[in-house]
């Protein structure tokens, strides 16, 4: 599959004062982009706790209760006429290779873009007839809309722009260090992604559970402060190590570290979120070793009083086939409830992913990275691994 989509509308170059980046090779990435891949912050852009406000306000502030009651406001539901635009759009891409453009509804996902990047954080589109279309059709109108939020990234190792999402038996329980929890059946608390944005197209459902969830970080940010300070401090604190789970570029350690709560270090200030339980708790091969200390008895009660919070503050909902779902990664968590797979001849739960960068100097968030006006930040980079999508062939095993 081509994935010729990687260039968002409007892209003028990149502004002066970047670090020094290696060169691309052309012949592995036609448009010029890498993916940056994870890195630490730079340490002095980060904010100490006493610098972070005590009480954030606005749109991006949200009780999960009320969400619940406004479905209409996150759930767009396609009508015909965009139905077969995002037809016509399809069927010019898979023929032609051109650009998947939109032109009535370019205007309208621009709203939204920034409604995800700088309110509620999350939609859910609805009515794509992927039984239909067909799970190839349904892919290219799910990178094709993510095109138009930002731009696609590697999300491991192989180079995956197009994961997929689907119980692959992992043995989580011991081999935490090796696979990641989307490629099992266990529940994934509240995280977010190592990008901008996440898109997800659900084309089958468990036969039980699997229901999404979504909480505001801010609204559990707000609560910290006020009710546990304590932990609110921790949390804010550089000291939290990040499992690459083996995917290293030669140079890089097999971990990064920053801290989970972080302040913009220009634009609009705002809380930055960045956490994954899962790559936390694995880290255990390097502690024993003395490479890096255990977690403290303040970070762990502080990862139960934040996934309690959470769940308090946010909301589960169930997704429908052949809805594509798209959450903003910095001020909005994401969860996925434990599920079951139906017995053959029915199929398992099966969902595709991309990720979708938003660099700061196209309206994304300033984030304390040095990549943060990179088109392609964030994501997952080893080597010069191109790009790849295949929405037919479940690839790239458990990580």
């Amino acid at each position: 599959m081509s994935v010729q989509l990687d260039v968002a509308p409007g892209f003028r170059g990149l502004p002066n004062g970047l670090p020094r980046l290696l060169p691309v090779d052309r012949r592995l990435f036609p448009d010029g982009l890498r993916t940056s891949g994870q890195h630490p912050p730079i340490e002095g852009q980060l904010r100490s706790f006493e610098d972070f406000p005590t009480e954030i306000t606005g749109a991006t502030v949200w009780e999960g209760k009320e969400m619940e009651q406004k479905t209409q406001e996150w759930i767009h539901q396609w009508t015909e006429p965009e139905l077969q635009e995002l037809l016509w759009a399809t069927d010019r891409f898979n023929d032609t290779g051109i650009d998947f453009k939109l032109p009535t509804l370019e205007s309208k996902l621009q709203d939204i873009r920034n409604d995800i990047l700088n309110g509620r954080g999350f939609i859910v589109f609805r009515g794509l007839p992927i039984q239909k279309w067909g799970r190839y059709k349904a892919a290219v109108v799910t990178m094709g809309l993510s095109v138009h939020l930002g731009y696609l990234l590697s999300q491991n190792k192989l180079g995956l722009v197009l994961g997929h999402v689907t119980n692959q038996g992992a043995d989580w329980h011991n081999d935490l260090d090796k696979i990641k929890i989307s490629a099992t059946n266990a529940p994934q608390f509240y995280h977010t992604d190592e990008t901008d944005i996440v898109g997800l197209l659900f084309c089958a459902p468990g036969e039980t559970g699997g229901a999404s969830g979504c909480a505001s970080a801010h609204t559990v940010w707000n609560d910290l402060v006020k009710n546990r300070p304590d932990v609110a401090k921790t949390l804010a604190s550089p000291i939290w190590h990040v499992d690459r789970k083996g995917e290293v570029t030669p140079g890089q350690e097999p971990w990064f570290k920053n801290p989970v709560f972080m302040v913009e270090p220009g634009g609009k200030e705002r809380v930055y979120v960045k956490w994954d339980p899962y790559f936390v708790k694995s880290l255990k091969r390097f502690s024993d070793k003395g490479l890096i200390p255990s977690l403290s008895e303040e970070q762990l009660e502080a990862m139960e009083v934040l996934e309690a919070t959470c769940q308090r503050h946010g909301f589960e909902y169930n997704c429908e086939v052949g809805d594509i779902q798209f959450v903003s990664c910095c001020q909005t968590f994401h969860s996925r409830t434990a599920f079951t797979d139906a017995l053959p001849p029915k199929p398992p739960r099966y969902l595709l992913r991309t990720w979708i960068s938003t660099p700061e100097h196209e309206g994304g968030w300033c984030l304390p990275f040095h990549d943060s006006c990179y088109p392609k930040r964030g994501g997952i980079q080893v080597d010069s691994t191109p790009a790849v999508a295949d929405p037919l062939t479940t690839a790239g095993g458990t990580v």
